[in-house]
């Protein structure tokens, strides 16, 4: 999919507190910037449930090598 450049005009505080933000999350501002309208302009989930909805992209950083850690500890 092609990329397009996008000129803002953000205030300063605004953008060096979003760059902090992203870097703790291990992502960059860019990609910040473009989840939040493919977010709000994407389609509904077609009646997902309530709690299903709460839980959507919690596992998005997730280690499935830690999952089997912890399931080998608990089970052998």
């Amino acid at each position: 999919m092609a990329k397009y450049k996008l000129t803002l005009n953000v205030e300063r505080s605004v953008i060096a507190r979003a760059k902090r933000y992203a870097k703790q999350r291990g992502t960059s501002l860019s990609k910040m910037v473009e989840a939040y309208p493919a977010l709000i302009s994407a389609p509904p989930p077609a009646r997902m449930p309530p709690v299903l909805r709460s839980l959507r992209g919690i596992l998005k950083r997730a280690d499935p090598a830690d999952y089997k850690k912890h399931l080998a500890e608990k089970y052998l």
